[in-house]
């Protein structure tokens, strides 16, 4: 395995509490009356199915820079006191995992979370990207898509929307729901009318 050890830092009490900006997490999401808005313009209709879904589909984990793919400049980023090894892979850090309020001093024990999960965009929409597209989704750290989290918490989410699962860490309910929002705001997703309203409890919340 390879074995952390660092200390925690206001990086991840920022992302805890809702507020203000985190220096090395996922971009900020708009504020909630921005996700507000951002929510009554998403379409509801039923959810797809996931006939013919594949991860595969969305290829992931692409090379940034050199030796570092996606999940290394994740972890890169989320981490803290992060190095690495010629291969960009971490040798030492340490990760706030902001789902279940855990501290992670081992990446194998780390999972890069798509806030929109895979499989939830492709029964929203996704089914007819292409695959340019698929693999921008997958791998967009441009706005609030992809977190290292525990890998405990990630595998407990699943492919889950808000209706079915939300963060243990109930501090972390506003700008969940603000991620949410913005990822499929931004990439024109659906939504179904369960998730809608737990999306707009968890909004009541900021």
């Amino acid at each position: 395995m390879r074995r952390k050890t660092i200390f925690a830092t206001a990086v991840a009490i920022t992302w805890v509490v809702g507020a203000g900006t985190a220096l090395a997490y996922p971009p900020d999401p708009p504020p909630a009356s921005t996700a507000q808005t951002q929510l009554a313009a998403l379409t509801v209709k039923t959810e797809g199915s996931t006939t013919g879904y594949s991860r595969d589909l969305f290829p992931h984990w692409i090379t940034v820079s050199g030796t570092c793919d996606t999940r290394d400049e994740v972890l890169k980023r989320d981490g803290v006191g992060v190095t690495v090894d010629s291969q960009c892979e971490p040798t030492a850090g340490r990760w706030y995992s902001v789902y279940d309020a855990t501290y992670v001093e081992d990446d194998s024990a780390i999972d890069i979370d798509h806030i929109v999960p895979l499989a939830e965009a492709w029964k929203s929409g996704a089914n007819g990207w292409t695959t340019a597209k698929r693999q921008q989704f997958a791998n967009d750290r441009s706005i609030a898509q992809l977190i290292a989290v525990s890998a405990s918490s990630n595998r407990s989410k699943g492919d889950r929307d808000p209706s079915a699962w939300k963060p243990t860490n109930t501090s972390v309910h506003c700008i969940y729901a603000r991620e949410w929002i913005w990822v499929k705001y931004t990439y024109g997703l659906s939504l179904q009318s369960a998730e809608k309203t737990a999306l707009q409890s968890m909004l009541a919340a900021c």
